[in-house]
């Protein structure tokens, strides 16, 4: 039976012809096949430039612990070189964040929580966790998602459309009451691409000189992790599916291609000695992440009752202050989220996020000239979060300013292609001051 191709197949395929011979495809630097390829590798660096200081700020900024990161950091470029992409800019940290996990932007800037450092007991765990999120990076699963994504935004809505959704994907963090971040900047893998990032990362670790039973360890880690405290894992288990299957293929890849490496050293008490000060902060942090399950679960006097506990073992912890006074915001006590905002703030002066959370505290109680400070200090150290722009909105209104105003909704309105309810609210306000967007 013959079929004919209908309008809307001919635009679909001429589109996707045409994508291909504006671009081409790129080679896979692992596999060495042809792969669908929007994005350059110049691209990949400056989005990760321009995107990861969110997410990391997000999850309350790298550690103080100045040690510790530069023992991340010895640790992951002594493995890149292993790599399928060594002239990637890599760059290791850990982020205050207390959940567990671990993740990796398209340029090579790759984050730990302490949760996840934690759980682990040994530097070959530490080089699976890393060598795993190089393979993502290696693999370029992060730029190829994105560039599915960016064709389809190109043939169903023009390039116009896809700017604006492009801001609103990635711009966007949420100021947030529970103590997990959102990971909306991040990619969330397939499970092919798992199976690949788990083989790379075992590939790479091995190479470079580690017993491939970090990676068993690993793996064994937070699936014990996962059953005894699934809240911890939420985010990890959403953005890197299917831990049971992994455990078991990596027992597997250890017994049969990589036997002989499993008497390479696990350097267990090089970790133990390196993560000294953070495994002091262990219970306190703990308690933390007891908090922040309370949260989601907007049990919001359980809550503040483990993260007290936690700030009494852990006083000038920068997250547990700022979890605190998210939570004190939740209950409507702005003054002692404020406190404990400010508190946050002379913990980690540089580290932005408390001016958010200082800005929120202070609109919620009327001070619109303080908010407005916040949000700009905010700004000014974090550009790139459009939920500044109608914060800032809110403030100029409250003071009266309805020209700055407009001007800061109109702002936001671009940043999100006017897409969700903030957008719809701050485009009625234009409207009814007889604003158009745009001007």
């Amino acid at each position: 039976m013959k079929h004919s191709l209908s309008r809307r197949d001919f635009l679909y395929m001429s589109g996707i012809c045409a994508l291909g011979a504006a671009t081409g495809c790129a080679k896979n630097p692992v596999t060495g096949e042809q792969q669908f390829m929007l994005l350059s590798k110049s691209s990949e660096i400056k989005l990760d430039k321009e995107r990861s200081p969110l997410q990391f700020s997000n999850d309350y900024g790298p550690t103080d612990d100045a040690a510790l990161n530069a023992y991340l950091g010895e640790t992951g470029k002594s493995m890149a070189q292993y790599t399928h992409r060594p002239d990637m800019p890599y760059s290791f940290r850990c982020v205050d964040a207390v959940y567990v996990n671990a993740y990796a932007f398209p340029g090579g800037s790759i984050a730990c929580t302490r949760g996840i450092l934690l759980t682990l007991e040994n530097e070959a765990e530490l080089a699976a966790l890393l060598g795993h999120e190089m393979g993502h990076v290696n693999a370029r699963h992060s730029a190829s998602r994105m560039s599915k994504g960016m064709a389809v935004s190109l043939l169903s809505s023009g390039l116009a459309a896809y700017a604006a959704s492009f801001g609103k994907g990635y711009g966007e963090i949420a100021a947030g009451m529970g103590g997990i971040a959102s990971g909306a900047l991040l990619a969330f893998y397939s499970r092919e691409d798992e199976r690949q990032a788990d083989a790379l990362g075992m590939e790479y670790m091995t190479r470079s000189g580690y017993s491939p039973k970090g990676m068993v360890g690993l793996q064994q880690h937070l699936v014990d992790l996962h059953n005894a405290k699934p809240s911890a894992t939420e985010l990890l288990f959403a953005s890197h599916p299917m831990s049971e299957e992994r455990l078991e293929t990596a027992k597997e890849e250890m017994r049969y291609n990589y036997a002989k490496a499993t008497s390479n050293p696990v350097y267990r008490d090089r970790y133990m000695d390196n993560t000294a000060t953070l495994r002091a902060k262990k219970d306190g942090i703990e308690k933390l992440q007891t908090g922040a399950k309370y949260m989601v679960k907007k049990d919001f006097t359980e809550a503040e009752s483990h993260f007290s506990a936690a700030l009494k073992q852990i006083p000038d912890d920068y997250a547990g202050n700022l979890m605190m006074a998210k939570c004190q915001l939740a209950q409507g006590r702005e003054a002692e989220a404020k406190r404990y905002a400010d508190a946050a703030h002379s913990i980690k002066p540089t580290e932005p996020q408390a001016d958010q959370v200082i800005g929120l505290a202070s609109l919620t109680q009327n001070d619109y000239p303080a908010a407005l400070r916040a949000f700009h200090s905010y700004e000014k150290a974090l550009p790139g979060n459009p939920s500044t722009a109608f914060y800032k909105g809110l403030a100029l209104e409250g003071m009266g300013d309805r020209s700055a105003a407009a001007w800061e909704y109109n702002r936001y309105i671009t940043a999100t292609g006017g897409q969700g309810q903030r957008a719809n609210w701050a485009a009625s306000k234009l409207d009814d001051w007889g604003y158009a967007p745009g001007r």
